[in-house]
C-alpha cells in the first residue's frame, strides 16, 4: 500500500533522453500541503541551482529560494553537497526550510515566555539535532550555549528538560565542538540529577548518565569536576532501577569511564569501589538475574568484569619479598594446614614442602620469585587453604600417598596454573570496543579470581589422576587443564554458570577422557579427506563444487536473514545506535535502516533504503575502505559496497563470522569466488563429513594409492566367453 506522501506524487514526462545519462537521477520530490512530482535531478548542476528550480516549480519566488533546502523523505537528513552523491534512483526527497532558517526559527522560541512554545521548539530540536548540517548552523548560532544556559537557570522540568538533554546530547555527538567547552557549573548541574534519589523524570536521569560518560571519555578536563560530585554510592540506586533498563545501562558505562580515566591519584578510590560487595551484589541481582541483556549492555559487563580483573594486575607483577614476614607466614599457613600434627618434625620442615611440591624445598618462598604470577600466586595458594580447608587437605595428602613419580607438585601447579588463569582471562590488558565476553559467576562471590582458581586447582589434581602423569607430563597435564578450563567457559550465554559450583559441574563434563574424545572428533574432522590417495583425491574434486554451492546458499540465507550493525563516529562505536542491513528473498535488493537495539529483525517495509545488486560495483574490504580512516576501530572487520559512481554503503562488523559471511554472501550476487577462512573451515567440515557418508562401504578395506595397471590389448580378438 502507497504511502501518504507516495500518494501525493504526480507522474510526469521524464525526457527519454535524459535515460542514458549517469548524472540523471530520477527521484519524486514533495512539498507539505502541495504534493508532489517526479524530478529529474541532474548531479552537474551546483545544489542551490537545484533547489532554486524546485521552488519554480513549486510557484516559489526564487529570491527567497536561501531559506529552502532540500531534505530525504523520511528523517531528517539535508541534503548538501557532500551527501549528495548518496543520492539513488527511487529516493523521495521533500522541499523544507533551510538548516539555518530552522536553526534560528528554534533558537529564538527557545526563549520565548510561553512555555508550550519552547516545548514544542523543543520537540523539533530533539529530532532535526540528528542532522549534521542542522547542527552546525544552529550550534554556530549559539544554540548549545542557550541549551547550557537553561540547564544551568533550571528553568525545565519534567518533559522539557529530558528533550533538552537529549538535544544536547544529539548535538555534542557531532563533534563540531569540544566536550572541555563545557562549564563547570553546567556539568555539576547534570551531577546532581544523578545525584537525586527521586523525584525526577526517568528520562532526565539517563541522559544525565550519558552527559557524564561522554564527558569523561572526551574532555581532558573536566573529569576532576565530575568525580568530585558523583560517587559509586549515589550511582548504587541507579543500577537498582531494573523498571529502567537504559538507566542502569548508563550507570554501570559512567562507573566503567570514570575507572578507565581515572589518574593515579584517584585509582585506588575506585578499585575499592570496583570489588565493593554491595555493587557486586546488586548488578548480579538487578541486572544479570532480572532481565534479558542487550548488546550494550552486554559490552558494559565485560568492561567492568575486565576492570575487576585488572585489579590483579598490581598483584601479578609484584615479586615476593624474600625477606618479608607476613609472606614467609603465608608459606607456613601452607604446610601447618596441609599436615597439621603430622608435620614431619625428624627432619626439619623440608620434606614437608618437598612433600607440597616446591621445587626449592629449603628455601620454599623463593618458588614464587616468578612475575608473573608473583604475589598473586601466593594469595591464591594461601585462600584455597584458608577458604577451602578441607579440599587443600585432601589435595595435598592425595597427592602425599602417590608414588614418587606420580606426584603431582601442588605448589608448582599452584603458581603455573595462577600464571595460565591470567592469561586466559587476559589480565592487564585494556578493554576493548568490541568484547562481550562476560562470566556471571565472576559477579557471584567476593574474591572471585580467588574462588576461581581454587575450582581449577581441585581440576588440576583432578586430571593429573586421570591421566596417570608423572612429573615428566606436567606440560601435557597443564595444556589439557587449559583447554578444559576454557571448553567449561566458552559455552552458550544461555547455558552460562552462575555461581563458582556452577563452573565446578561444568568442568565434570569435561573430563580427560572427554577432552581426548573431543580432541579425536576434531582431529578427524580436519584431516577428513587430506589422505593423498588419488581415488580419494579425485573424489574430493568431484564432490567439491556441489559444498561449494552449499555455502554459497548458506551464505545467502544468512544475508536474507539480515544483521544488525552498530553505527560508528569519530570516537569509535556510538553506544545505543544500530541500523539493520538484509538481501531481499528474491536477491536483487539489499534493504538498510536504522532499528532500536531491543527491536527484533525489521520487514522489509520498515527499511526503507535500498540497494540494487545489479548496480553494486566492487565490495572493498579492511583498511581499502574510506569510512575506515574517519573513525577509532579495528579496520580489519570492515567493508563496503561500491554501487553507482562515488556511491558506497559502510559496515563494520562486530565479529570475524559477520564479516566473513556478509563478504562471501556479497562476492556470491557478484559471481565472485569466496575467499575468507570461514568459507575454508565450512568446506573442509562438509567435504569432511560428506567423505565419511560416502567411504562408509570401504571401512577396513586398504584405498590403493594409484589406480591398478591396465594390461595391454590382446593380440586379437577372436575369442568369446561360453558362460556369460
Amino acid at each position: 500500500m502507497a504511502t501518504p506522501l507516495q500518494q501525493q506524487v504526480h507522474l510526469t514526462l521524464i525526457d527519454p533522453t535524459q535515460r542514458t545519462d549517469p548524472n540523471i537521477i530520477r527521484l519524486a520530490i514533495v512539498m507539505a500541503g502541495k504534493g508532489g512530482k517526479l524530478y529529474c535531478l541532474d548531479q552537474s548542476k551546483p545544489l542551490n541551482e537545484i533547489v532554486e528550480e524546485v521552488c519554480t516549480d513549486y510557484s516559489i519566488n526564487t529570491s527567497v529560494a536561501t531559506e529552502y533546502a532540500l531534505q530525504y523523505a523520511e528523517g531528517e537528513k539535508y541534503i548538501t553537497e557532500e551527501n549528495r552523491k548518496d543520492l539513488t534512483n527511487g529516493d523521495m526527497l521533500k522541499l523544507t526550510e533551510s538548516p539555518n532558517k530552522s536553526a534560528l526559527d528554534i533558537y529564538n522560541k527557545l526563549q520565548s515566555s510561553v512555555p508550550d512554545d519552547i516545548r514544542l521548539a523543543l520537540i523539533r530540536l530533539s529530532t532535526a539535532s540528528t542532522d549534521l548540517t542542522f547542527a552546525q548552523d544552529f550550534i554556530s548560532n549559539h544554540g548549545i550555549e542557550l541549551l547550557v544556559k537553561m540547564v544551568e537557570e533550571g528553568s525545565q522540568n519534567g518533559e522539557p528538560l529530558s528533550l533538552t538533554l537529549k538535544s544536547f546530547i544529539e548535538l555534542m555527538d557531532h563533534n563540531v565542538i569540544s566536550w572541555d567547552s563545557l562549564s563547570a557549573n553546567y556539568v555539576k548541574k547534570i551531577a546532581s540529577f544523578v545525584n537525586r534519589s527521586s523525584g525526577l523524570d526517568f528520562q532526565v536521569t539517563e541522559r544525565a548518565l550519558n552527559i557524564l560518560e561522554s564527558s569523561i571519555l572526551n574532555s581532558t578536563k573536566l573529569y576532576n569536576v565530575i568525580a568530585n560530585e558523583i560517587t559509586f554510592h549515589n550511582m548504587t540506586q541507579h543500577l537498582e532501577n531494573v523498571q529502567n533498563p537504559g538507566i542502569q545501562q548508563n550507570c554501570l558505562a559512567l562507573m566503567n569511564a570514570l575507572c578507565l580515566k581515572a589518574p593515579e591519584d584517584r585509582k585506588k578510590r575506585f578499585e575499592e569501589a570496583l570489588s565493593a560487595r554491595n555493587i557486586r551484589v546488586v548488578i548480579m541481582e538487578k541486572i544479570i538475574r532480572s532481565q534479558n541483556i542487550g548488546t550494550e549492555m552486554t559490552h558494559q559487563l565485560y568492561v567492568f568484569q575486565q576492570l575487576t580483573f585488572n585489579l590483579l594486575e598490581k598483584r601479578r607483577m609484584t615479586p615476593i619479598d624474600t625477606s618479608s614476614v607476613k609472606h614467609r607466614e603465608f608459606i607456613e599457613e601452607l604446610r601447618s594446614h596441609a599436615f597439621g600434627h603430622d608435620m614431619d618434625s625428624t627432619r626439619g620442615p623440608a620434606n614437608d614442602y618437598k612433600r607440597l611440591g616446591f621445587q626449592n624445598a629449603e628455601h620454599p618462598i623463593k618458588d614464587f620469585m616468578e612475575v608473573p604470577p608473583g604475589l598473586l600466586a601466593l594469595e591464591c595458594t594461601t585462600h584455597f587453604a584458608n577458604v577451602h580447608n578441607e579440599d587443600y587437605t585432601r589435595v595435598v595428602l592425595e597427592n602425599c600417598s602417590r608414588a614418587d613419580e606420580h606426584e603431582c607438585p601442588f605448589a608448582r601447579s599452584s603458581i603455573a596454573l595462577t600464571k595460565m588463569l591470567c592469561e586466559i582471562l587476559r589480565v592487564g590488558e585494556s578493554p576493548n570496543e568490541t568484547g562481550a565476553e562476560y562470566y556471571p559467576m565472576f559477579f557471584s562471590c567476593d574474591n572471585s579470581f580467588e574462588e576461581f582458581f581454587c575450582q581449577c586447582i581441585k581440576l588440576f589434581n583432578k586430571t593429573w589422576r586421570e591421566m596417570r602423569a608423572s612429573l615428566e607430563d606436567f606440560p601435557k597435564v597443564m595444556t589439557v587443564v587449559q583447554d578444559q578450563i576454557k571448553r567449561a567457559l566458552k559455552v552458550k550465554e544461555q547455558y552460562k554458570p552462575t555461581t563458582m559450583e556452577n563452573y565446578w559441574n561444568k568442568l565434570q563434563h569435561f573430563n580427560y577422557s572427554e577432552i581426548l574424545k573431543l580432541r579425536h572428533q576434531e582431529r578427524d574432522n580436519k584431516e577428513e579427506g587430506t589422505s593423498q590417495a588419488r581415488p580419494v583425491v579425485d573424489l574430493r574434486n568431484q564432490i567439491k563444487p556441489d559444498m561449494i554451492d552449499l555455502i554459497k546458499q548458506q551464505r545467502l540465507r544468512f544475508l536474507v536473514e539480515g544483521t544488525m550493525f552498530n553505527r560508528y563516529n569519530q570516537r569509535g562505536r556510538a553506544q545505543d545506535r544500530f541500523w539493520f542491513c538484509r538481501l531481499s528473498p528474491n536477491h536483487k535488493m539489499i534493504h538498510h535502516g536504522d532499528i532500536e537495539s531491543h527491536q527484533s529483525p525489521p520487514s522489509y517495509e520498515t527499511l526503507t533504503n535500498k540497494i540494487a545488486v545489479a548496480d553494486i560495483q566492487e565490495v572493498q574490504t579492511g583498511k581499502d575502505c574510506q569510512h575506515v580512516r574517519n573513525v577509532r576501530v579495528d579496520g580489519s572487520l570492515a567493508f563496503s559496497i561500491l554501487h553507482h559512481p562515488d556511491h558506497h554503503l559502510d559496515f563494520i562488523a562486530r565479529t570475524q563470522e559477520i564479516f566473513d559471511m556478509w563478504t562471501d554472501g556479497l562476492n556470491v550476487l557478484l559471481g565472485k569466488p569466496m575467499f575468507s577462512k570461514q568459507k575454508e573451515a565450512d568446506l573442509e567440515a562438509l567435504l569432511g563429513m560428506e567423505m565419511k557418508i560416502r567411504l562408509l562401504d570401504m571401512v577396513n578395506i586398504p584405498i590403493p594409492a594409484a589406480a591398478p595397471i591396465i594390461p595391454p590389448p590382446p593380440t586379437d580378438y577372436n575369442f568369446y566367453y561360453e558362460q556369460i
